[in-house]
């Protein structure tokens, strides 16, 4: 039995779904423990591309099991979109399962967020818009509605009463617009609640039973650590915790279960939306990531911001999470340049910095300190080996290893599925590594 929290460990878009793909091969379940549809996830292989949004990237492999567990906000309709794009190109989804805890996300989250975004002006977050921050709003504020509640049509309707209320008065008396119709919510969700009624269930029933038995359960990330809403680059972050401490509670397991934490980082950075980005390339190299990469967002289609690998905030992270073990990927992107640059610490105030700051103004202050590799200047999508590596391409992951203080497991050279090199099996046994203590002070 492994327990694997799989997290992305930068801004988001690191390619934990491919990763996570892989590794569902050897999985029985795949758990999404946050986020919602706000996070896309795109897998290739021989079946073509796919892209999820709530649905977990295990869905592929015939064998798994997927849950989208009690920490995700949920979109119904979208859900139910989703799901029939994939039945419509042969995937079961009969294997799909939701928690009963979810939240949902209603349209007044859709409008509230659009409202509050566009009520920010130049100080907007870069929100995709798709109703997740209210909606976490509202389950900590305790008036949420959950996937459970979808299911007695008098429950919901008592619920979404209350709610609906105060919703209408914020959307009419501070934004001016037309109010919501009970009725036309009501009927539409409850009727989303009976179109997925055999997918909602008590999954953490589910997953004990699978720890008891001994089974493999792969935890998957949505967003990346640095949108993390107490550890990311607040207040550009996204609404909920992206990291590995989260990964128990949002799918319904206890903390020790966990028995390795794996942080996906790209070869270089990238970033979506608003906030400060220290190493962000304005420059040809920049733009060769954002071609090469095919940097756009999976969802939204939005441009991402591309940067030089930053060691300061993958350390961050990698701390953290008591992360034991990091993948590489995207390294073949890197594969024509003639030099690359690793940011390895930052200048603020006069000051050598090694930790991500807390506010906002000191990170979009602090300059980048660069130390420089020769590039490798070949093509690397076919390698299957790390000894087949241009030898400039491993002195980069190695310095990468060493700067992350974490031991790499595996590289990708392609998005293509199969074209991962493995380092170590992350599925099997840990084993404390004393080269990489996960605690070491600096």
């Amino acid at each position: 039995m492994t327990v694997l929290a799989i997290i992305g460990a930068q801004w988001g878009d690191e390619g934990k779904g491919k990763i996570v793909d892989e590794l569902s091969m050897h999985a029985d379940f795949v758990v999404r423990y946050q986020g919602g549809s706000n996070a896309g996830h795109r897998v290739v292989h021989e079946q073509g591309e796919f892209s999820f949004r709530l649905v977990p990237s295990g869905i592929l492999f015939p064998n798994t099991k997927c849950i989208i567990g009690n920490g995700v906000v949920v979109d119904p309709k979208g859900l139910l979109a989703e799901m029939e794009e994939l039945q419509n190109r042969g995937i079961d989804m009969s294997r799909l399962y939701i928690s009963e805890r979810a939240h949902v996300v209603m349209p007044y989250h859709f409008l509230l967020d659009r409202f509050e975004e566009e009520a920010r002006g130049a100080d907007k977050i870069g929100t995709t818009q798709r109703g997740i921050s209210p909606a976490y709003v509202d389950k900590h504020a305790r008036i949420g509605i959950r996937m459970a509640d979808l299911l007695d049509v008098d429950t919901f309707r008592a619920k979404l009463a209350t709610i609906l209320q105060q919703k209408n008065r914020m959307i009419t008396q501070i934004y001016g617009q037309p109010p919501l119709s009970l009725e036309e919510i009501h009927g539409e969700y409850f009727g989303y609640g009976q179109r997925l009624r055999s997918h909602i269930t008590d999954t953490q029933a589910m997953l004990h039973e699978a720890l008891f038995e001994r089974k493999t359960i792969l935890l998957e990330g949505a967003q990346g650590a640095l949108l993390d809403i107490d550890f990311g680059t607040y207040p550009y972050v996204t609404s909920s915790s992206t990291m590995a401490a989260n990964a128990s509670s949002g799918a319904g397991l206890p903390p020790h279960s966990i028995d390795r934490v794996v942080g996906v980082y790209k070869a270089y950075i990238t970033r979506v939306g608003s906030g400060p980005m220290p190493t962000e390339l304005f420059d040809v190299s920049g733009k060769i990531m954002r071609d090469r990469g095919h940097e756009y967002g999976t969802n939204t289609g939005r441009e991402r911001r591309c940067g030089w690998f930053d060691a300061v905030a993958g350390r961050f992270v990698a701390q953290l999470n008591g992360m034991d073990a990091a993948v590489i990927t995207k390294l073949d992107v890197l594969d024509t340049l003639p030099t690359i640059k690793i940011c390895t610490s930052y200048q603020l105030k006069g000051k050598m910095v090694h930790s991500l700051p807390a506010t906002q103004s000191d990170l979009a202050a602090c300059e980048p300190v660069y130390e420089e590799l020769e590039g490798w200047q070949c093509d690397t999508t076919g390698v299957c080996t790390y000894e087949e590596l241009p030898g400039a391409a491993k002195m980069y992951l190695k310095r990468l290893e060493e700067l992350l203080e974490t031991p790499l497991a595996m590289v990708s050279v392609s998005p293509q599925r199969g074209r991962t090199i493995q380092i170590q099996d992350v599925l099997a046994t840990p084993e404390y590594d004393a080269r990489y203590p996960r605690n070491a002070k600096r």
